[in-house]
């Protein structure tokens, strides 16, 4: 089963990043099975299922570091390998789960990281390179940590640099991969809050059914490698879904003060 989240019609290429009954085996086994994925312009679209369910591996396929066995990814239309792995680079950016460095870098070499794509082997950072990184350090809050040292950071702050670094690379897509695992309450909020709020088509990966209601557009639900479910998270987040899914019985109720379509999810013991 596939889903496409772009539900008008369009003639030609549809622009953006498009995966099309794309599968992958690892293993052994199909860990993506056959997934259609077309993230509306401008949207949040979050990946949701439980572990294995395939949701690193998509990211990693939308990405072009996996190539996928079976269907194709492409951006405005055409595939990752006639657009270029630089080129690529230049309007997809990553954000994984862990990032983790030996060297001696401060915050502003990180994030400087960004500009690879767009700059020549050995060649000086130009102007605007150098403006792409100061923007990217005031849009996430870091203009006062440039010169701290990477390893001085807490969790949340090196997740906010790594969001820093991928916006330096002025992209117009964003794939996270699970950038609120092992956060506190408040950086989760902080974080989310940031990416939902930025002028970019965005594709996360999550675990958190409430976190996932509260900022993303649009909802992706895989379930053993295959697409099980799409839509708002009204549509897609209901306690039939959450026990076939996740195999666990949940409460779904409409927040009133969530904003419209945002269901709130308590789950139940036993």
């Amino acid at each position: 089963m596939t889903y496409d989240l772009v539900r008008t019609e369009r003639a030609g290429p549809r622009p953006g990043v498009r995966a099309e009954r794309v599968s992958r085996e690892a293993g052994g086994r199909l860990v993506v099975d056959g997934v259609s994925l077309a993230p509306p312009d401008g949207a949040t679209v979050g990946l949701l299922g439980p572990n294995g369910s395939g949701k690193s591996t998509l990211l990693r396929i939308l990405a072009g570091v996996l190539a996928p066995a079976s269907g194709v990814v492409t951006l405005d239309g055409r595939t990752l390998a006639d657009t270029g792995r630089r080129a690529v680079a230049r309007r997809i950016a990553v954000v994984e789960q862990h990032a983790t460095t030996q060297v001696e870098l401060t915050v502003r070499d990180v994030v400087r990281l960004g500009r690879i794509p767009h700059r020549r082997a050995w060649s000086a950072p130009t102007p605007h390179d150098e403006r792409a990184v100061r923007e990217a350090l005031a849009r996430t809050g870091l203009t006062e940590r440039a010169a701290q040292g990477w390893h001085t950071l807490s969790g949340g702050e090196r997740q906010r640099v790594q969001l820093a670094r991928a916006l330096a690379q002025e992209p117009r897509e964003l794939l996270l991969d699970e950038p609120t695992n092992h956060l506190d309450i408040q950086h989760q909020l902080d974080l989310l809050s940031l990416v939902a709020e930025l002028p970019l088509t965005s594709v996360i990966a999550l675990h958190d059914l409430n976190l996932a209601a509260m900022f993303c557009d649009h909802l992706l639900i895989l379930k053993e490698g295959m697409a099980y479910a799409a839509g708002t998270p009204a549509e897609v987040i209901t306690e039939k879904l959450i026990a076939e899914v996740y195999g666990v019985r949940a409460v779904v109720t409409q927040e009133a003060d969530a904003g419209a379509g945002r269901p709130s999810v308590r789950f139940l013991r036993g």
